[in-house]
């Protein structure tokens, strides 16, 4: 909708508009995407719960995992029902204010989120190449510690991109072609020059994300190093099956987010809507592989979870 102001017309509301092309995706999406969003609920509120329950899991290391399955969990919920919403009822409206603080909360908790993955980087570093240093290292002042400066290195500076959005001038034009509030898609409809708004997301973007793909990258490079000098039987493939599960969802987290740049970019040969459903998907899904992954692969989590579903039945 939009409303008139001293002869102009200012939005007051956006209608998110999915896949402009392919709106056919909408109808097959609906029900893999429903499942995914469910399972990474059901699966992230297990693993906190089991975490919270057993004594023998809180631990500093499974603090940060707890940390991450919250963070999974705001990004599910702040993206994922909405676009159900869309695909289910075609209820598109979203107002102006809400539009711009669910760009914010993707942005702030996307990085959060990396910085996280940066951090457990560190602790498997810490346990690969310091063992002998790690309980006093690792401590649970370490963990929070880790928290705020997670916190503090997030939430300030995503901030800038959706304030300096809202301030432009959006007059008349209303229709996002996305299925979220992305802040491309959103400030391509103002009237105004967004050059210093997509510098400035493109700036952003890159110093947070980079520098903790970057670090993490570092980080498994030395444990790598230190693994392949173990010479003890069995070292070897112990050391690597600690961390092995970490890896995994770093490299998927990463490898998504690089395939929806890549797309982006090149969007001249790739059709407009391939983007949007990575944005999406890119929500949703490592939301819901992070607990699997760890609850697999960690045999402790895999023992409390077990405990759990027994004092539940």
């Amino acid at each position: 909708m939009a409303s008139y102001m001293n002869g102009s017309t200012e939005v007051t509301d956006f209608l998110l508009n999915c896949f402009v092309r392919s709106p056919s995706w909408q109808l097959w999406l609906s029900l893999p995407l429903s499942l995914l969003f469910l399972l990474a609920m059901g699966a992230n509120a297990i693993l906190l719960m089991t975490i919270f329950m057993e004594a023998s899991l809180h631990q500093p290391m499974y603090y940060l995992l707890s940390l991450l399955s919250l963070l999974d969990i705001v990004l599910c919920l702040t993206v994922i029902p909405k676009v159900l919403v869309i695909f289910w009822f075609d209820l598109r409206s979203i107002n102006f204010y809400a539009c711009f603080l669910q760009m914010y909360i993707m942005n702030c908790f996307l990085a959060m989120e990396s910085c996280t993955f940066m951090v457990m980087a560190y602790d498997r570093y810490v346990a690969i190449c310091h063992p002998l240093r790690y309980p006093s290292i690792i401590t649970d002042q370490f963990v929070v510690k880790a928290v705020i400066f997670i916190l503090a290195r997030n939430a300030l500076p995503t901030v800038f991109v959706p304030l300096l959005s809202a301030r432009l001038h959006y007059c008349g034009r209303n229709v996002i072609e996305n299925c979220i509030c992305a802040n491309m898609s959103v400030s391509k409809l103002s009237c105004d020059d967004v050059t210093i708004n997509r510098l400035l997301q493109f700036a952003g973007g890159w110093t947070l994300l980079g520098s903790d793909l970057i670090l993490i990258f570092f980080s498994y490079t030395l444990i790598l190093r230190a693994v392949l000098r173990l010479k003890a039987e069995g070292a070897v493939a112990k050391a690597l099956s600690t961390c092995g599960s970490h890896f995994i969802l770093i490299l998927f987290f990463s490898t998504i987010l690089l395939v929806f740049v890549i797309t982006h970019v090149a969007k001249k040969k790739v059709s407009p809507d391939v983007p949007v459903l990575l944005n999406v998907l890119h929500h949703v899904i490592p939301a819901a592989l992070n607990p699997i992954v760890y609850g697999v692969r960690t045999q402790e989590i895999k023992q409390g979870i077990q405990r759990l579903l027994k004092k539940g039945w």
